[in-house]
């Protein structure tokens, strides 16, 4: 077995398990769909451009409130778990709040350099209403600061663990 696979595999599993039992605590929506993705890039490569706070929390925020406000322009009491019949109005302002919030998303995420596609997932939970209040935009923000916490605690702990050991955490 490659030891990467493995250990990508389980570190990914122990970033979301933090946030598991959080949800499961309070009963809030601590996990979500784009929490995945964005576990997974922490835990691949761990270190670098793509896991800077900055970037992952930045991004994130801007699906949010992009997500949030197409929702609430366009298709406000809609929401995607609903059936809708074809050439409906309500799937119309669904389809339409979606991709306001891509390309409102994707535009903040260019012009701030905060590029994360995860982020390009959570504009759409919201914007499709799954997670579309004020409150539930929030705690999506507030999983991803606590996600990117725990694996800057994770790997500096680690860091100062094999100091001395491992050039690649000596540059701290």
């Amino acid at each position: 077995m490659n030891r990467r696979r493995v250990g990508t595999s389980l570190y990914a599993g122990v970033l979301l398990s933090v946030l598991g039992v959080l949800a499961w605590v309070s009963g809030r929506p601590f996990v979500f769909p784009s929490l995945g993705p964005s576990a997974f890039v922490l835990a691949f490569e761990r270190r670098g451009e793509r896991t800077r706070v900055y970037r992952v929390v930045g991004s994130h925020v801007i699906g949010g409130v992009a997500g949030l406000l197409a929702y609430t322009l366009l298709a406000s009491g809609v929401t995607l778990t609903a059936t809708y019949p074809g050439f409906s109005s309500d799937a119309l302002r669904l389809a339409a709040s979606g991709v306001l919030s891509l390309v409102a998303t994707s535009w903040g995420m260019i012009a701030t350099d905060t590029n994360h596609a995860p982020a390009c997932a959570t504009t759409l939970i919201v914007s499709l209403g799954l997670l579309s209040t004020p409150l539930q935009v929030g705690i999506i923000v507030a999983s991803v600061v606590i996600l990117v916490a725990v694996h800057r605690a994770v790997v500096y702990v680690y860091g100062r663990a094999v100091a001395g050991t491992n050039p690649r955490f000596d540059e701290n």
